[in-house]
């Protein structure tokens, strides 16, 4: 509990020992308003000072006014009727509770979002002449040797040269199992090292790195409007001094109606009281409070579970979802590619290996680093004079003055060689030197465990329909789409043209169907940018897929993106259940107070008692069930 939460709870707790005191002390008439006066100033004093602001800057119709104007005349009317001072504190003291309320489940909010937050680091360790020296993260240059010893979170993205540990990622993938890593691994910043000690050469500058990214995702999250959230906002600004204007109207009107239509006398105590009590139940504390905060507790309550949404617009387009598009490798496969055969080779398998390693040397695809994986042996660039890159084919290079074509049978096609077919699954990088068909080396991707599951879970979350784009063959392509349980797969397809499948889809659903599309490469970015929703796979993911995208997978299971849409439709479903519940109440509320049915105490509840309600309902979606 925070310090403004202690001393707001304090101001209430004696409020209400006051007013239990004075109820059983006899005293005169004007004592007992200044008696009274004492506790509705120590609960109230802020919401006098917020009103008196808004009023001074032209600002007026908010909460603060409408509470001042409603427990000021309360205390006006005890005076001149010598009433009961009770109700106006009451008033002020249950809208103070409310506002206690609504800072509580904030502060939680934003707590558990600050343990994401927690993953920046404080420093890193450079060793210098035999000692660990504790440096700023912002002074450490690409390809320093840093210490991690057990226990310190890994400050900057890079690569284990030294030592083996296990990794606790959970502050970025919720994931509690730890992760083993050893020398030659990847690991990316925010971890904790748990066992051993580690030697990372860094492979981005801090600024750059993936806590950096992550911090700046979470921190710009708010800024980021939902539809509901802009509609919450317009709709105060017009509610608020129409209620206003109302309620002076009810003061009014109908006394002066009385007198010059009806020629009888006007009880102005009665209608001023309706009036006040018209103007408390029409608060919007409910709705302007709570709204935001589903929005704020859903993705803190996604963060939390390594799902990062970069705004509450993009949960709200999240939770429409109905067409999900996957990009093959590196989302639904492991990107982790390896050397199965080699047929109709006219060369031995090694040299062929070698040859095609040279010729894939400067590509950092993974096709490229299995055929280098395969070769197994230090590679010459000096031997390699030019190689020229063909998207969606291959590379033709220049190695020990030979024309080296590698790619797939396209490229073969271009270059009018004569190639042989392959009955066999997987990705089939033919070879030809010198205009000569070489032969043909055979590559296959591994399926992610739980990927078929995540299809399954998708469907069961209510997806019309799984969408596969690949450039990979259409044999391979069938095949995953098969096991996996795809509903369609659109394969052999150039960068470009998955931008244009994407296009189709978006114009054969409806417009309140939304398509989203998952993806974790480089070449993903433009159709992350162009679908409705764009989800990257974050752990392994490149750094221009996780900028495009809106939301991102901290680590590389699929099955989060139905757990994604299942916390956003809770999410929608709270904000929609508090919309419905708080408009319902305070319309009968606000009809029972101009027919003078309702008092006071019944305002009370219809303002306050809706508002911790609504913020009770909201705080749930900081609930997320673990996988």
């Amino acid at each position: 509990m925070s310090k403004k939460q202690k001393k707001m709870l304090f101001r209430i707790l004696l409020t209400a020992v006051l007013m239990v005191l004075l109820h059983f002390l006899p005293v005169a008439k004007l004592l007992r308003f200044l008696l009274y006066l004492i506790p509705y100033l120590v609960i109230g004093y802020d919401i006098l000072i917020k009103a008196f602001k808004g009023v001074k800057n032209r600002q007026m119709f908010d909460e603060s006014f409408l509470m001042a104007v409603a427990t000021v005349g309360a205390m006006a009317l005890a005076v001149a009727k010598d009433g009961d001072y009770t109700e106006a504190i009451a008033v002020m003291l249950f809208y103070q509770i409310g506002e206690w309320f609504q800072s509580y489940a904030v502060g939680k909010s934003r707590r558990n979002i600050s343990e994401l937050m927690d993953i920046r680091p404080d420093y890193a360790n450079i060793e210098k002449d035999g000692q660990l020296e504790q440096v700023d993260p912002d002074e450490v240059e690409i390809g320093t040797i840093i210490v991690v010893q057990p226990g310190e979170k890994i400050p900057i993205d890079g690569i284990v040269i030294n030592g083996h540990s296990s990794l606790n990622t959970s502050a970025l993938t919720g994931e509690s199992l730890p992760r083993e890593i050893q020398t030659g691994e990847e690991v990316i910043s925010g971890c904790i090292n748990l066992t051993g000690i580690l030697k990372i050469q860094t492979t981005k500058e801090f600024g750059e790195s993936t806590v950096s990214k992550i911090l700046d995702l979470v921190e710009n999250a708010s800024s980021r409007k939902s539809k509901s959230e802009d509609f919450i906002s317009k709709f105060a600004r017009v509610y608020t001094p129409l209620v206003c204007y109302s309620a002076l109207a009810l003061a009014f009107l109908p006394p002066l109606v009385r007198i010059s239509l009806l020629g009888l006398s006007a009880d102005w105590g009665d209608w001023v009281y309706r009036a006040l009590t018209f103007l408390v139940i029409s608060c919007p504390c409910a709705l302007v409070v709570s709204i935001p905060l589903s929005f704020f507790a859903g993705i803190g309550g996604a963060s939390n579970a390594g799902v990062l949404v970069k705004g509450s617009n993009y949960l709200e387009t999240l939770s429409q979802t109905r067409y999900v598009v996957f990009d093959k490798t590196g989302t639904l496969t492991q990107g982790v590619f390896q050397v199965n055969a080699i047929h109709h080779n006219t060369l031995p398998e090694e040299k062929l290996l070698e040859y095609a390693a040279l010729a894939e040397s400067a590509s950092s695809h993974p096709i490229s680093k299995s055929l280098r994986e395969a070769y197994g042996k230090p590679l010459e660039r000096s031997r390699i004079t030019d190689i020229e890159e063909i998207s969606g084919n291959g590379v033709i290079a220049q190695v020990d003055n030979l024309c080296i074509a590698a790619g797939n049978a396209k490229l073969m096609k271009r270059l009018k060689i004569d190639y042989k077919d392959c009955h066999h699954t997987g990705t089939i990088v033919h070879l030809a030197i010198d205009g000569t068909y070489a032969g043909h080396i055979v590559i296959s991707d591994i399926i992610k465990p739980h990927a078929k599951g995540a299809i399954a879970a998708l469907k069961s979350a209510g997806v019309h329909q799984t969408v596969m784009l690949t450039g990979d063959t259409d044999a391979v392509a069938k095949q995953v789409a098969k096991e996996l349980g795809i509903d369609v797969v659109y394969s052999e397809l150039l960068p470009e043209d998955k931008v244009t499948k994407v296009e189709e889809l978006l114009e054969s659903k409806s417009p309140k169907e939304k398509l989203a599309f998952v993806g974790d490469g480089i070449n993903d970015a433009p159709v992350l940018s162009r679908a409705d929703i764009g989800i990257a796979m974050g752990a392994m993911g490149s750094d221009a897929a996780i900028e495009a995208a809106d939301i991102v997978l901290m680590d590389d299971d699929p099955l989060k993106i139905s757990k994604a849409i299942n916390i956003s439709r809770k999410c929608l479903r709270i904000v929609y259940e508090n919309i419905w519940f708080a408009i319902g109440i305070k319309v009968i509320c606000l009809l029972l107070g101009a027919f003078g049915i309702a008092n006071m105490w019944l305002a009370v509840f219809a303002d306050v008692g809706v508002m911790v309600l609504a913020v009770l309902n909201a705080i749930r979606a900081l609930f997320v069930k673990k996988l």
